[in-house]
C-alpha cells in the first residue's frame, strides 16, 4: 500500500473505528465491523509498516491531574536564552520550553494541578533561575485543539 487510495473498504472501516475510539482493541474493532480480530491485527500492522497509518497518543492533561495550563513569555537578560530554557525545562511542572522570536526569547508551558500552585512555583523555583528579566503569564482557559491533522504535519 503506497497510498491512501490503496485502502479498501475494510481498511477504511478499521480506521473509522480507531477514530471513534483510539483505545479500541482489535477484538472490539473486529466485532464492530464483523471481521476476525486477526484480520484487524494484520491489516493494522500492514498499514503501519507501509507508513499509511500512524497511531499517535494524545494525553489529556486533566486525566493526569493537571487542571491549569499557563503560558509564560520570558524576557532574558545577562544569560543565553537557551541556557535559561534548559534550566526551566528541568522543572517537573514545565511541560514544554521553547526558544522563540519576538518580544520574548523563551516561551514555557506550565501544567499545574491547581491555580494556587502557581505562586509556589514562581516563588520557589522560577525565581531562582538566573537571567529572567520579566515574565508575562496567560492562563489557558480551554484547549480547542491539541494534536495533528495529518501525517505531513508531524514530519
Amino acid at each position: 500500500m503506497d497510498d491512501l487510495a490503496d485502502f479498501d473498504e475494510t481498511d477504511l472501516k478499521i480506521v473509522e473505528q480507531l477514530r471513534r475510539n483510539g483505545r479500541a482493541t482489535h477484538q472490539q474493532i473486529a466485532k464492530a465491523i464483523d471481521i476476525a480480530p486477526t484480520t484487524v491485527s494484520a491489516r493494522l500492522r500492514r498499514m503501519e509498516e507501509s507508513g499509511t497509518l500512524r497511531v499517535v497518543a494524545v494525553s489529556d492533561f486533566a486525566v493526569h491531574g493537571y487542571h491549569v495550563l499557563i503560558y509564560i513569555g520570558i524576557e532574558v537578560t545577562g544569560r543565553a536564552p537557551g541556557d535559561v530554557a534548559e534550566e526551566l525545562a528541568q522543572f517537573e511542572e514545565v511541560f514544554a520550553a521553547y526558544l522563540v522570536t519576538g518580544r520574548y526569547e523563551v516561551s514555557v508551558l506550565l501544567a499545574l494541578p491547581n491555580i494556587e500552585d502557581l505562586s509556589q512555583f514562581v516563588a520557589k523555583k522560577f525565581s531562582r533561575v538566573a537571567g529572567i528579566r520579566s515574565i508575562t503569564q496567560s492562563i489557558g482557559l480551554d484547549i480547542i485543539k491539541f494534536g495533528l491533522d495529518s501525517v505531513e504535519d508531524a514530519q
